[in-house]
């Protein structure tokens, strides 16, 4: 019997480190790349998730860029933090801040979310033990695991590293590797290798930045 997540991606999930690309709008605008150029990156390189993040559109613009998107990848496209988007997307990533804002007590938390998403998918980012145990609990789809590795973009107060395999052992739910991964990562427990959305194209090949 195939989980809600295995339903929604059409096929039995591994820990294979499937791709899931970061499509951060900003960073696509800085580096002149259109939605339909990532869509196409996203075509070549087999990926299976997608999730958004717009901190610089209109809420008009980012409805029409998740529907694009939905419709072109044919994969549950995810977005970031923004629940009051979730009907024209596949489910939701939440950071644990996130959690905390709708409630300090996350059983409550997740709740309140659940009534507003239903069955649509949702994530939550880890970083330690603790936090992968509290997940456990809760009515999650997958869980964000990280920072694997130091980062350009982001400060990062806990690198993993390979500490990252055991500790995704712990978690009951599929394991999303965070923070400097990159695509040929091959890491052991992980479901998912989580890249960002910064492509470039060079001689024919695909990179991410995180």
């Amino acid at each position: 019997m195939l989980s809600n997540f295995e339903e929604a991606l059409g096929f039995k999930l591994e820990a294979s480190n499937y791709l899931y690309v970061l499509c951060d709008y900003e960073t696509l605008l800085k580096k002149n790349i259109s939605l339909e150029s990532f869509i196409n990156l996203c075509k070549s390189k087999n990926v299976k998730l997608v999730q958004y993040r717009d901190k610089v559109s209109s809420i008009e613009i980012q409805k029409e860029n998740l529907l694009f998107l939905k419709e072109s990848l044919k994969v549950p496209i995810l977005i970031n933090d923004k629940i009051e988007l979730i009907e024209y997307c596949n489910g939701l990533h939440l950071g644990q801040e996130d959690f905390a804002l709708i409630h300090k007590d996350k059983k409550i938390a997740i709740k309140l979310i659940r009534k507003k998403i239903g069955k649509k998918l949702l994530g939550l980012s880890t970083h330690n033990e603790v936090e992968i145990l509290e997940a456990n609990e809760l009515e999650l789809d997958m869980i964000g695991l990280g920072a694997y590795k130091n980062t350009n973009t982001k400060d990062v107060s806990t690198v993993l590293g390979e500490k990252i395999s055991y500790l995704a052992k712990i978690s009951t739910h599929p394991v999303c590797a965070i923070g400097g991964v990159k695509i040929e990562d091959k890491i052991k427990n992980i479901t998912f290798n989580v890249v960002g959305s910064g492509f470039y194209v060079t001689n024919g090949d695909i990179y991410g930045k995180n």
